[in-house]
């Protein structure tokens, strides 16, 4: 067994890497080039450099083949021998105009992204190469997606909320390489990852492939990391406004004869978030009751995030492409500076912190077993905790002085705390699992099947110092598991114009609460007994992706699913950090959601390329889960719930133009528009509140190459974003007076930026300004978000070591 072992190894030793660049007539660079070994599924493509790599590459003579839209197909022989001491061969390509045989080579010339984007799903693939060497965070990316929209609670750290075609929170699932991200713990989010770990970030509108396993009612995003063998080092840091300091670092080092991974990554994010706001509830309250209106900053709302991850393991040997075990940790410490709503009175000295620590597996195998059985298990355990601390029972206006009554004396709390409620300590405890197993078998080049599980389970316990050792001694715990399982038949025909996609969804979930409670046996002695009330829900749900090309330019998408989501454990159980309570009735929602589409492009012409996409949706929703509807009754108030709002119906269009030149220029726009509306129980209809129907983003990109120095680049960027106004109050009917109040006006963020690129590629600077005229931006509740900021950013990266 052991000689069976050690000789799969070193066999990886007689295996070689072939690499080079593929350029046009013009000497530029073609991304999305198919660079293929004749005779074997050796297959990859080009980058936006027009770099590739084969790898996995036997002794022995091969023929290289590189295609693309409109140019000739070359072939090329490489002879791999003993002779080529670093086991790496370099060959250039040089394409040439095709007019003859396009659509030919259009079949086999398409890049991933399109790969991706023209499954038939409402689906965008955002790479991230670029936007990794500049201060962009994940979240930014994403809120320049066409019918998305990131709603955040302030600056670093603070709540996101992720809207896509006006459906949001946990309708919308964030993934990890299939994994959901709430396992991860709440200082493992997506502006804490580094984008030079993320290998682009896959955005599913409305319906959600199978492979997702999970309860996705209004979409998904994955963000797929890296998981290329080769050797590699980055290491970048950024200091910019608000005393913001973000750096990670990242590596991997692969043993070339055995195959043993060394693999490695760290992040360190902190931010005084003590930018200034205004509006209606930033006063100082002075002698008699006065209120003065101020411009103050924010002086309780300091983050910092720690973490990082470890793996070792084998990749790119006989028995798996990649086995890695390892461990992920992480911490947070974040002030909260108010509640749901900025109010008269912030909190000083309210504070929450949280740690995670998982032990994690990934094993993935292409042809296991049987040639076309694809297999992948990805799993995750361990403990995730979080506290809060709300100890300071005095009053604070917003100049960060002790507030005063109208007889001008300083008060404090009568519950002795920031937050109603009283003082507390709290902590949730958390055991947390979760395993995503795949298996994909491709019957020919025409029909594939899939199947998929996702199992995720918290055991939560709660506790706080501050109360008695009697009421922690009853304080109940909770449980949740959930198991989703899909199935999918994926079919291609009429040389790949047409693509389908048919998938069914099973979903479980079973909750359970204990409860101590002291009752009195038959002989009239007290006891202590555990009250237990589960529930179990399980659901079916199923749909399709179509995408067929119309011409070669021009591809019909369409898809539709029956969804179905949980609720999850806060809106359940609660929340006391998030300030939000629990309620066990909630029900499920489930959606019918439809898309159809289209797609023009990529069009060409001499140095020009453009691609148009629209996208056309509908979402009826039965028991939709969010907060309340705001009223002038409830607008103040500093605990939320998630309830059942009622029916709702969503449907809009999205469009967006991508436009470039000499790959040096490239300009995108995009638009959203959506009506998002829900019924009283007599049947009316009126807009749900807190919700922008109208977005717009758009931004610039040009380059210049050989500035200062030769071999070096500097890129510009210029990004624009639009938010039509809205109303975080629900709609008093034909009586409008006082509704300005309560609005939030249009919105129009403007950001410019530069990179520059030093000769060796190596080390990469840049600098951005934020919200570059001081915009007032608002999000979620009116809660008013940072003003204009400066960024600083140094990233040195070392490839192929």
């Amino acid at each position: 067994m052991f000689s069976f072992f050690t000789t799969n190894l070193y066999a990886q030793s007689d295996q070689y890497i072939i690499t080079g660049k593929v350029v046009d007539k013009f000497n530029e660079p073609i991304l999305g080039a198919v660079v293929a070994v004749v005779n074997s599924e050796n297959v990859t493509t080009t980058d936006e450099n027009g770099i590739y790599v084969l790898t996995k590459v036997s002794l022995g003579l091969h023929t290289l083949q590189v295609s693309y839209t409109g140019y000739k197909s070359l072939q090329q022989e490489v002879d791999i021998n003993d002779a080529i001491i670093e086991k790496k061969v370099q060959v250039n390509f040089s394409l040439q105009d095709d007019i003859e045989n396009l659509q030919e080579v259009q079949l086999i010339g398409k890049s991933h992204k399109r790969e991706i984007e023209e499954q038939g799903f409402a689906v965008n693939l955002i790479e991230t190469k670029e936007a990794s060497l500049r201060n962009i965070q994940t979240n930014e990316l994403l809120n320049t997606t066409v019918g998305v929209k990131i709603r955040q609670n302030g600056g670093l750290g603070s709540d996101v909320n992720y809207s896509l075609n006006g459906l949001s929170g946990s309708s919308i699932r964030i993934f990890i390489d299939g994994i959901p991200i709430s396992t991860f713990g709440s200082s493992f989010n997506l502006n804490s990852i580094p984008a030079s770990l993320i290998k682009n970030i896959e955005v599913y509108k409305g319906v959600v492939p199978g492979h997702l396993s999970d309860d996705a009612l209004g979409g998904a995003i994955n963000i797929v990391l890296h998981k290329s063998a080769v050797n590699h080092f980055n290491a970048s840091i950024s200091y910019g406004s608000f005393n913001t300091i973000q750096s990670s670092i990242n590596g991997l080092y692969r043993f070339e004869n055995s195959g043993f991974t060394v693999k490695a990554s760290g992040f360190h994010n902190y931010s005084d978030n003590d930018y200034k706001v205004s509006g209606r509830s930033v006063l100082v309250t002075g002698l008699g009751g006065e209120q003065t209106p101020i411009t103050a900053r924010r002086f309780n709302d300091a983050y910092r995030s720690t973490g990082g991850m470890f793996q070792i393991g084998y990749t790119d040997v006989k028995w798996a492409d990649q086995f890695l075990i390892g461990i992920t940790a992480s911490d947070d410490y974040k002030e909260v500076q108010h509640g749901a709503f900025m109010t008269i009175t912030p909190y000083k000295d309210r504070f929450l912190e949280s740690d995670v620590v998982l032990a994690n597996l990934i094993y993935q195998k292409k042809d296991a077993f049987i040639e076309g059985l694809d297999l992948s298990v990805n799993a995750l355990y361990g403990e995730r905790n979080r506290a809060v601390n709300d100890t300071v029972a005095w009053a604070y206006s917003w100049n960060g002085e002790r507030a005063i009554d109208f007889r001008g004396d300083e008060y404090e709390y009568t519950w002795g705390s920031q937050q109603e409620g009283g003082p507390t300590l709290a902590k949730i405890n958390r055991k947390v699992a979760s395993v995503r197993t795949g298996l994909s078998y491709r019957i020919n080049s025409h029909h594939k099947l899939l199947a998929n599980h996702v199992y995720s389970g918290i055991d939560r316990k709660d506790s706080d110092a501050l109360k008695s050792v009697l009421e922690n001694t009853f304080q109940g715990s909770r449980d949740l598991t959930k198991n989703i399982y899909s199935l999918t038949y994926e079919l291609s025909l009429f040389n790949d114009k047409l693509k389908t996609s048919l998938f069914g969804k099973h979903y479980q979930q079973k909750t359970v609460s204990v409860d101590p409670a002291i009752v009195q046996d038959s002989n009239g002695n007290d006891t202590i007994i555990d009250e237990i009330v589960s529930s179990e829900n399980k659901f079916d749900g199923y749909g399709f992706a179509l995408s067929y090309a119309l011409t070669k330019d021009l591809t019909l998408l369409t898809s539709a699913e029956k969804a179905i989501r949980l609720p999850n454990e806060t809106e359940v159980f609660g929340n006391d950090g998030d300030n939000v309570i629990a309620n066990t009735s909630i029900r499920p929602e489930i959606s019918n959601n439809f898309n159809v589409g289209f797609r023009f492009g990529k069009f060409k012409l001499n140095h020009h390329e453009f691609t148009i996409s629209t996208n056309f949706f509908t979402r009826n929703i039965k028991d939709r889960i969010g907060l309340p509807i705001e009223t002038s009754l409830n607008i103040n108030d500093e605990l939320i719930l998630y309830v059942n709002q009622g029916n709702a119906k969503s449907k809009g269009i999205d469009a967006q133009i991508d436009y470039s030149f000499k790959k040096n220029l490239g300009i995108n726009f995009n638009i959203s528009r959506f009506d998002l509306t829900t019924e009283t129980a007599t049947g009316t209809e009126f807009d749900i509140p807190n919700t922008p129907f109208f977005t717009m983003n758009s931004g610039l990109r040009y380059s210049f190459k050989n500035l200062i120095q030769k071999k070096s680049q500097l890129n510009l960027f210029y990004t624009l974003y639009f938010t039509d106004d809205f109303s975080y109050l629900t709609s008093q009917g034909a009586n409008t007076v006082g509704d300005e109040f309560f609005k939030v006006p249009q919105q129009l963020v403007q950001n410019i930026g530069l990179s520059y690129a030093f000769p060796n590629k190596s080390l990469v600077m840049s600098f951005d300004v934020k919200n570059i005229f001081d915009r007032p931006v608002y999000d979620n509740l009116s809660v008013q978000k940072p003003g204009r900021a400066f960024y600083l950013k140094f990233n040195y990266s070392i490839n192929n070591l």
